[in-house]
């Protein structure tokens, strides 16, 4: 996929004008009582149709382009989440997410800082991100994959691999044959 690139310098007065609505909605949302009427208005303003039925983010959440976050079916995403998703990230069913996970799609050019690199995030149907892991632009963690916590992930995750560290490598290969179908 083709790297997308964003000049932060031309965001028209519309564009600005969305942001800053999604930013009151995400400060909104994290000073909203949970499981409330209020509550899920609110989750329902801010993800629309992209946050699959089942699914739970718990808060406080941050991060930049959430329209451009895609979440499936009965994930659950754990607070202090972070999604950076100018370069796209979707979340398929069944994926669960630990608490500090920071999923970045966009990244600076080195030599114009106002520039955004973007690449997309995938993480495939029922990994488990660990506690307090990066996922970087332009990676995608494979099915059933895990990812430890604190890892840093700069590469793609295959299906059933497990990866530790930073940068991430891989552990083990889990037994596909051991899960449910």
């Amino acid at each position: 996929m083709e790297e997308l690139r964003v000049d932060m310098r031309e965001r028209s007065p519309e564009l600005q004008e969305f942001y800053n609505r999604q930013e009151q909605l995400t400060f909104k949302l994290n000073h909203t009582m949970p499981r409330t009427d209020e509550y899920f208005e609110v989750l329902k303003e801010l993800f629309g149709d992209r946050l699959g039925e089942g699914s739970s983010i718990r808060t406080p959440i941050s991060g930049a382009a959430l329209e451009n976050l895609v979440v499936g079916k009965n994930c659950y995403i754990n607070g202090n989440f972070l999604a950076m998703a100018r370069g796209g990230i979707t979340i398929d069913d069944n994926v669960q997410i630990a608490a500090n996970v920071q999923l970045l799609s966009n990244n600076h050019d080195p030599y114009d800082r106002q520039i955004l690199t973007c690449n997309p995030i995938h993480i495939k149907e029922g990994a488990w991100i660990g506690a307090g892991a990066s996922i970087m632009a332009g990676v995608t963690i494979g099915k059933y994959a895990i990812v430890g916590a604190a890892s840093v992930v700069t590469h793609d995750v295959g299906d059933y691999e497990v990866v530790v560290g930073s940068p991430a490598k891989v552990l083990k290969t889990l037994d596909k044959e051991k899960f449910e179908k």
